[in-house]
């Protein structure tokens, strides 16, 4: 069993290291706002994986992952949040390099914890991981439910260690991040990649 364990675990670390719209969602905010602000996005993103862990846990993950129109709601609306994070990135990108510290500081930017959760639930892949995958690799000496929580609860350690240290690491990059022609491009490519994560969501299927 603790070989299964490890194996799963070795999976689910290679599949949580991997680029995807979380990671997209935790640059914006860690160059942004700095690493406060991005801790509190992975502390969202990581309630994200717990809450689709209870559902996947409960089987209602399931319903969503085999009914067409449900997945489709979900795919949509997670599409749309995430070309409109990108969006916005990108028409933070267009201004001058007069735009003081102070003022883009002082720009609404939202709730980083519930900019995390809402980029995760939406995110309609997490419910065929969960009810595809994940099953998959629970140890065999456990019960199904008992071998699936323990993996939903080492996916969110993983994904919380993984993404909090990415965030420390660009915040205390956020010096560079902070002069404005190396934000204004780095907004424009992480806007670009939030957009490409929207339209890749929007036409993927289950």
């Amino acid at each position: 069993m603790l070989i299964q364990f490890l194996a799963a675990a070795g999976v689910l670390a290679v599949l949580t290291v991997v680029p995807g719209p979380d990671m997209a969602v935790v640059t914006k905010r860690a160059v942004s706002s700095g690493w406060r602000d991005g801790l509190r996005t992975v502390g969202g993103i990581t309630a994200g994986l717990l809450v689709w862990g209870v559902l996947a846990v409960a089987g209602l993950a399931a319903v969503l992952a085999a009914s067409a129109t449900a997945y489709t709601v979900v795919k949509l609306v997670g599409a749309a949040y995430l070309v409109f994070l990108g969006v916005q990135t990108l028409l933070r990108s267009r201004r001058t390099a007069a735009v003081t510290e102070a003022t883009a500081a002082a720009a609404p930017v939202g709730n980083p914890w519930r900019t995390g959760l809402v980029s995760n639930l939406f995110n309609p892949k997490m419910a065929v991981f969960y009810t595809g995958l994940l099953p998959t690799l629970a140890p065999s000496g456990l019960s199904p439910h008992t071998g699936m929580a323990l993996l939903v609860l080492v996916h969110a350690v993983l994904t919380a260690g993984w993404l909090g240290g990415y965030a420390l690491l660009l915040a205390k990059a956020r010096a560079v991040f902070e002069k404005p022609a190396v934000r204004r491009g780095m907004d424009r490519v992480t806007g670009v990649v939030l957009i490409g994560f929207g339209l890749k969501v929007a036409t993927t299927q289950p």
